[in-house]
């Protein structure tokens, strides 16, 4: 008996202060057969996240609406984030859950693709299994430069252009990068304050130390294998932002210990942890130091194929 089609879809936005616009933005999402699972702000990245999963036309349908609500509530002239972006719907990925392959999610994405730009006038990358030029594989290519930089570039330069739409960014709400992947969890840790190197210390070193751990820890530093990594200071603390593209080589546990490690060596120690969205059941070790050091983790909530079960009610 084959397996019930699912596909995941994490749409992210460029709002994280404004809890109306986002809600607003997660009831546009609203369709049949399509399951919300987790949204969330992020008032110092800017930036919200919403877990989506059900039926894979529905999943698009869904994604779709959302970015044309960003479009119409998000002006990305008038703010800044933390976080790398191009649009107001900045990343809208495609995930196989069951049933689905990711060459199938590839296709979805660029159907999603192609419907941002004939309704709402925003164009679009597509990226990771989704990608229409080598070049645009890696989100980080197709992100560099931010909207500012991208508003300029794109038009007069053909390497820069949107693969639908264009050459022109919308005047307010950018661009879309849609893709297609594996799973993906966004994992941040805390840098403990209360001792050691970051006692006393200023916004500049913690952070400066936080983007050292980073560096180090990522995979194109020479660090673990599909971890990519920042410093940033997040709720007033110094924070390395995560996000783990191959939980199976790369377990949390190794990186949260590698983590603990590499702060050690730098004089500092780590706090807790938090999992932006959600994670497969996979993913989850249930007596692992890093479940009990992260904020709030229910697995009931936060694991994927749980949260399926009883989802979230719409806003």
């Amino acid at each position: 008996m084959s397996e019930t089609p699912i596909v995941e879809c994490v749409p992210n936005f460029s709002e994280g202060a404004d809890r109306d616009k986002v809600a607003a933005i997660v009831r546009a999402m609203q369709v049949e057969g399509v399951h919300l699972l987790d949204w969330s702000l992020d008032a110092d990245h800017n930036r919200s996240v919403v877990t989506i999963a059900g039926a894979p036309e529905a999943v698009c349908e869904s994604a779709v609406r959302g970015a044309g609500k960003a479009a119409e509530l998000i002006d990305l002239t008038t703010q800044s984030g933390a976080h790398p972006r191009i649009g107001a719907a900045d990343v809208i990925p495609f995930v196989p859950v069951s049933g689905v392959s990711l060459a199938q999610c590839a296709l979805l994405a660029r159907q999603a693709g192609l419907a941002i730009w004939r309704r709402f006038g925003v164009p679009v990358y597509f990226y990771e299994a989704a990608a229409a030029r080598p070049d645009r594989v890696n989100l980080e290519d197709v992100r560099r430069g931010q909207f500012e930089g991208l508003r300029k570039d794109a038009p007069r330069d053909t390497r820069r252009a949107p693969d639908i739409g264009g050459p022109e960014l919308h005047a307010t709400a950018g661009a879309s990068a849609v893709g297609a992947r594996s799973f993906l969890i966004a994992y941040n840790i805390y840098l403990a304050g209360s001792s050691g190197v970051l006692a006393g210390a200023g916004t500049k070193e913690a952070v400066a130390l936080a983007r050292s751990i980073a560096k180090e820890i990522r995979a194109s530093g020479g660090g673990l294998y599909g971890v990519k990594a920042m410093g940033v200071m997040a709720n007033g603390r110094a924070q390395v932002s995560m996000n783990i593209t191959d939980f199976q080589r790369t377990p949390m546990t190794r990186l949260h210990a590698a983590v603990g490690e590499i702060a050690q060596r730098h004089g500092a120690a780590i706090g807790e942890g938090e999992v932006v969205g959600l994670i497969p059941e996979q993913a989850f070790e249930p007596n692992a130091d890093w479940v009990r050091q992260t904020l709030q983790f229910d697995p009931e909530e936060k694991v994927l194929e749980r949260r399926l079960r009883h989802p979230l009610p719409w806003p």
